[in-house]
């Protein structure tokens, strides 16, 4: 896809990676590990910052993303920054001519989103939706041990994370983060990828304000009903006037249930409980890497599409329409006012 067949031995896939944070510094660790690609430049807002970066990558560091894109030794753009950049950039970027592997969500309106996956398509370019969490243990053994509990008709997923005090940062900031589970699109993004289609959307949110921009507290549950007959609830929260943490998933089904707690996971029949075995999160970022770089030179599949993610994007722009009105909203509604 990425050369011909007589220079894929030699090709190297040149990469341009734009953020300068914790997804960023993974990125770049794991482009430079890889011997099929070379970390051609990082842009950053910050320059101190960026120019230690690209001192510890051995590469040249980029004032702006705006220059990084129009460089002629760029194949592949990487974006690893701010959520609310990344409709912009990856627009600019393939109108450049260039790759794209965005981190989630692909843009913070939905809109926007389907109009960069369309031009992705004209321009014939690549583009990838990182979905990290499709890979990582916790998932895949969700994969493995869904068929032993019969039928499912209910799921439970909490990510909740109390900070004292909440940092003043990005991802506490309501237009650089977006709505809570369009911030947080893994949260949808693992049910849609197990059970399919929505039916109807339900969501509440509430927000504890520090200041115009920023927020010390979110809490946000939206409840999703399945074109299966599946009920589904998302709880997302975070900040100081939460005191307990909880990462927990509980799938029931009509033979079994699975509840996954932090890293500790069980199948439950009858009377007995049985535990599972849940990988590590560790490595997934170079998983992922690895991944792009086979499908860019040798055509392989990947795990996710970057049509799964925009469906998924539609969930979560219906969950902010539904918190915002108090209505609930039909999918086949939303998939009507999107074509």
């Amino acid at each position: 896809m990425y050369n011909s067949e007589a220079a894929l031995e030699t090709a190297k896939v040149r990469v341009g990676l734009i953020g300068t944070g914790y997804a960023a510094k993974l990125r770049a660790e794991a482009l430079v590990c890889d011997e099929r690609s070379q970390l051609v430049a990082i842009a950053g807002h910050r320059p101190e910052i960026t120019a230690a970066l690209a001192k510890e990558y051995h590469t040249e560091a980029l004032s702006s993303w705006q220059e990084l894109i129009k460089r002629e030794d760029v194949d592949l753009v990487v974006i690893s920054t701010i959520n609310r950049d990344h409709g912009a950039i990856a627009k600019a970027a393939l109108l450049q001519d260039k790759h794209v592997v965005v981190e989630y969500p692909l843009a913070i309106d939905v809109t926007v989103a389907a109009e960069i996956l369309a031009l992705a398509k004209a321009r014939k370019k690549f583009l990838h939706v990182e979905h990290i969490e499709l890979l990582g243990g916790l998932h895949q053994a969700l994969k493995q041990n869904i068929e032993k509990i019969g039928d499912v008709f209910y799921v439970s997923y909490s990510t909740i994370n109390p900070q004292h005090p909440a940092p003043r940062k990005w991802t506490y900031n309501h237009e650089l983060f977006g709505f809570p589970l369009i911030g947080a699109l893994s949260r949808l993004h693992r049910l849609t990828d197990l059970f399919g289609k929505v039916f109807t959307v339900n969501c509440h949110q509430r927000y504890w304000e520090t200041e115009e921009e920023y927020y010390q507290t979110c809490f946000c549950n939206s409840q999703l009903c399945f074109d299966s007959g599946l009920l589904a609830e998302v709880v997302y929260g975070k900040g100081e006037t939460i005191w307990q943490a909880e990462r927990k998933f509980e799938v029931h089904g009509e033979k079994g249930g699975l509840i996954f707690e932090g890293n500790t996971g069980f199948l439950i029949q009858a009377e007995e409980k049985t535990p599972i075995e849940v990988g590590t999160r560790r490595g997934l970022f170079a998983k992922d890497t690895g991944m792009v770089l086979d499908h860019l030179l040798h055509g392989s599949d990947l795990y996710v599409t970057p049509e799964e993610s925009l469906y998924t994007l539609k969930v979560a722009d219906a969950a902010q329409r539904s918190a915002q009105t108090g209505f609930t909203i039909f999918m086949t509604d939303t998939l009507a006012e999107s074509e």
